[in-house]
């Protein structure tokens, strides 16, 4: 499929860029050819800068990077759809899109787990999740395990609240653990799909 480049001014297309966790729309840009080939061999979006004249990966000064997840094509091939998982917040002014939207889910464990993330790229003093992380990977680990036996125990009684708060705490270590090795909730879901389920 030929995008039309051609078809606006300057051959620059628009991109929509949306978070591909939480669906939230993070900003609007421009690509030519060049920028969308980078985007490809980068797996970073990156834009040609209409001020500065020039390819533009995003976050190459901040380090907010938008690692891209996917691209798809509209209906009339000049405009880009790209969804990706941005490290950090998306626009200049600091707020997480440059729409001044919260960058939030309805699924609870997106947006627990982008809190992690946010915690590992910048660590906040004080927090449980920063005091964890650094402990190393083998301390994670553990305490995955002890919240798995803790969840084994209660399971044996009646106690519904017990049982849920155990179960809360080991899909927090869980998701803790994924991240702090380099992967996501998503990956796992992934796997989980390429199982058949039917049997």
């Amino acid at each position: 499929m030929k995008l039309e480049f051609d078809k606006y001014q300057n051959g620059l297309i628009p991109v929509i860029v949306q978070d591909a966790s939480t669906n939230t729309v993070l900003m609007l840009g421009f690509m030519n050819e060049e920028a969308l080939k980078k985007t490809k061999e980068l797996n970073k979006v990156t834009f040609f800068s209409r001020s500065k004249s020039r390819l533009w990966t995003k976050g190459e000064e901040s380090g907010n990077f938008l690692k891209v997840v996917s691209i798809a094509v509209d209906c009339d091939n000049d405009t880009l759809l790209i969804k990706a998982i941005p490290e950090g917040p998306v626009c200049h002014t600091g707020a997480e899109t440059c729409f001044n939207e919260k960058n939030t889910s309805d699924n609870f464990l997106v947006t627990l787990e982008n809190t992690i993330k946010s915690r590992i790229k910048s660590p906040v003093e004080g927090s449980y999740t920063n005091l964890l992380l650094n402990k190393g990977i083998n301390k994670i680990a553990q305490k995955v395990g002890e919240e798995a036996v803790e969840l084994v125990i209660e399971s044996k009684d009646d106690n519904e609240k017990l049982f849920l708060n155990e179960a809360a705490d080991l899909m927090y270590h869980y998701i803790l653990l994924i991240n702090a090795k380099g992967h996501s909730l998503s990956e796992v879901i992934d796997v989980l799909k390429s199982r058949d389920v039917s049997k």
